[in-house]
């Protein structure tokens, strides 16, 4: 049994918890139902019937089901359309079709946020060598860093008054940065001030981990794009794959163009029998990002009452993702930690943590998803790079009552070691 393992004193300060994190864990609740809200009304407003389950394969023509989905995805992100597709296989899969759809031969793009996460940088062509990077295809990168979490309002507005750059992006979580994650109201500030000197760019959004933290999304702020994964927030961990593309119907005809063909886009696609579990994972995911934040709440609740001081966010601090990060201090505790967080996975808890190489990663990382679907990141995981100092980044959990054990275990862990 899981809970004989834990520590009595770690058990004691989760049950104390509880008090203490009340009036957050209300808070979180009160999202979760406004965004139910949204999302059942959207089902109902597009008379969704179990006939919208059906297989559809071979070309995939005359899917109603297919229409109905991406319109409540359109609703739900703000937008006036969307692709969600089974085709899709990430979130980087969904940047990297986006960005190549939009930008052509001697266009430029710039990232408002500084440097993209790790997996993002040999697709642009700031590392590697890839043939099919957008650098090699002719595409002009740059970057504007943010100062102290904010956005370098001074520099980008400048820029953007040159009226030579075809698409900004903002990420709206930290990747694996010491940075904060940047909240709907901040881009908000930032999109209605770019528009009052640049009407042509396109304002794109890497929506991954943050859909569903707040009442609104960024189609609902004037972002043109705004992608995501199936495997995180908007899949409700049920959906086995897939990704979504939502913005403006000229933008999704593009982005559906380039994954199909010209002539073709939207109208085709097999939806490989996954079209029940795609609606039941947006009906289920304001319950899941409610239980993934309430578990980094959590977490960040025990480290800090442990001694542990780079804790980002803070237990009581504004979220705007599910993404919680630890600093452990060392390298016996971040790979402890980690291991715990697999010991205590439905999936393959017998299975050894250790530092390892990663494709696309440039640092040995240690990574901890022992879930239901691979690589499913609403589903509890804890993943880093092995570098100094020595940070985790925890996201997911699909109920707090597991979320709990798992980072009790991987606490019970830490303190034996000490």
């Amino acid at each position: 049994m899981i809970l004989d393992q834990i520590d009595k004193s770690l058990l004691k300060m989760a049950n104390e918890s509880d008090f203490v994190l009340k009036d957050i864990y209300q808070n979180i609740d009160d999202i979760c139902f406004y965004n139910s809200n949204r999302i059942l009304s959207a089902f109902i407003e597009n008379n969704v019937s179990y006939s919208d389950f059906c297989d559809i394969n071979g070309y995939g023509n005359y899917d109603a089901g297919r229409d109905k989905l991406e319109k409540i995805f359109a609703t739900v992100l703000g937008c006036q359309d969307s692709l969600v597709r089974p085709q899709i296989m990430s979130g980087t899969n969904a940047l990297y079709l986006t960005l190549s759809a939009l930008l052509k031969y001697g266009d430029t793009m710039i990232s408002l946020t500084g440097a993209p996460y790790d997996s993002l940088q040999e697709m642009i062509g700031i590392t590697g060598n890839s043939s099919q990077s957008l650098k090699a295809n002719g595409v002009h990168y740059e970057q504007i860093e943010l100062i102290h979490n904010e956005f370098d309002e001074e520099t980008i507005l400048r820029r953007l008054k040159e009226n030579n750059v075809k698409l900004v992006e903002i990420q709206r979580s930290r990747g694996y940065s010491s940075r904060q994650s940047i909240s709907i109201e901040k881009m908000e500030h930032l999109i209605q001030k770019i528009r009052k000197i640049n009407q042509d760019v396109i304002i794109m959004v890497d929506n991954c981990y943050g859909e569903l933290v707040e009442k609104r999304e960024p189609g609902h702020i004037g972002a043109d794009v705004v992608v995501g994964s199936l495997m995180k927030n908007l899949g409700g961990g049920i959906a086995s794959t897939g990704g979504y593309i939502a913005g403006k119907k000229e933008y999704i005809h593009m982005v559906a163009e380039r994954l199909t063909s010209p002539g073709i886009g939207k109208d085709l696609g097999a939806n490989f029998n996954l079209n029940n579990s795609f609606f039941k994972g947006i009906f289920m995911a304001p319950n899941a990002v409610r239980s993934a934040l309430k578990t980094a709440v959590f977490s960040s609740y025990m480290l800090e009452k442990l001694g542990f001081k780079n804790v980002s966010p803070r237990y009581n601090e504004f979220r705007t993702d599910i993404i919680q990060t630890l600093e452990l201090g060392t390298k016996e505790n971040l790979v402890k930690f980690t291991q715990g967080i697999q010991d205590a996975s439905p999936i393959d808890s017998f299975v050894k943590v250790l530092p390892a190489p990663m494709p696309g990663y440039p640092f040995d990382e240690v990574m901890a998803s022992g879930s239901f679907t691979q690589g499913s990141t609403i589903e509890l995981s804890a993943d880093a790079p092995v570098v100094e100092p020595y940070t985790l980044y925890i996201q997911g959990g699909l109920s707090l009552e597991y979320g709990k054990l798992s980072i009790l275990l991987a606490l019970t862990n830490i303190k034996r070691e000490s």
